[in-house]
């Protein structure tokens, strides 16, 4: 189970993971983690930063180090991570990486309500899901083969997300293929129920029982 930790926000493990490198204003930090593309390792909201940096320093995981003027810009604050922020730092990352999580994406969502739509309608979607899938796939696939300066460590966070979505799009191929050759347990119940607006007696007997043992 996940902890409850004093910053929960994951741009707070953004921001540490940044500054480990070197003291930074939040100006920097969000450069820095846009160019590592950490908005799509993790969801942030950039308009959160400032606030995030800030509970960051109140419970002493970054400390000012100073400041920093470029030019005619204001002076903007410099922070560094604390020995503190470095231990939260690593007790965050070993619960993320050593304790499942169970994540519940839209798609999934999605599925679990797919019967509001008919078969033909849905396979439609699918298909198009997939050929989106596939040319993100194929792109992305490619420009990390062609990665070749960046040690790997740095990237493994990538090869995750790209071995997920290969994965996605197998089982999304495999559902389509059975809606559309016909092979998918219940179709025709799935599809008569479209068809006159009735639901099948098996499907209502199978909710009945669903409710039942709530």
């Amino acid at each position: 189970m996940a902890k409850r930790r004093k910053v929960g926000n994951l741009l707070g493990l953004a921001v540490l993971s940044t500054v480990t490198a070197r003291p930074m204003h939040p100006y920097e930090m969000a450069s820095l983690m846009r160019a590592r593309g950490k908005d799509r390792d993790m969801d942030i909201k950039w308009g959160s930063l400032y606030t995030v940096v800030g509970n960051l320093e109140k419970h002493g995981f970054l400390a000012v180090e100073g400041s920093a003027r470029e030019g005619a810009r204001p002076e903007r604050t410099v922070y560094r991570i604390t020995d503190a922020g470095m231990a939260e730092l690593a007790d965050w990352v070993r619960e993320l990486v050593g304790v499942p999580e169970r994540e519940q994406p839209r798609f999934e969502a999605g599925l679990s309500v797919l019967g509001a739509l008919g078969p033909d309608e849905a396979a439609a979607l699918l298909r198009g899901r997939l050929t989106t899938m596939e040319r993100q796939i194929a792109g992305d696939g490619a420009a990390l083969e062609a990665e070749t300066e960046v040690p790997r460590i740095f990237l493994i966070e990538a090869e995750y997300d790209l071995a997920m979505r290969r994965a996605e799009a197998a089982w999304v191929r495999g559902l389509l293929t059975e809606i559309e050759d016909g092979s998918l347990p219940g179709l025709d119940l799935w599809r008569a129920f479209h068809e006159t607006g009735e639901m099948p007696p098996e499907i209502a007997e199978l909710a009945e029982r669903g409710a039942a043992g709530e």
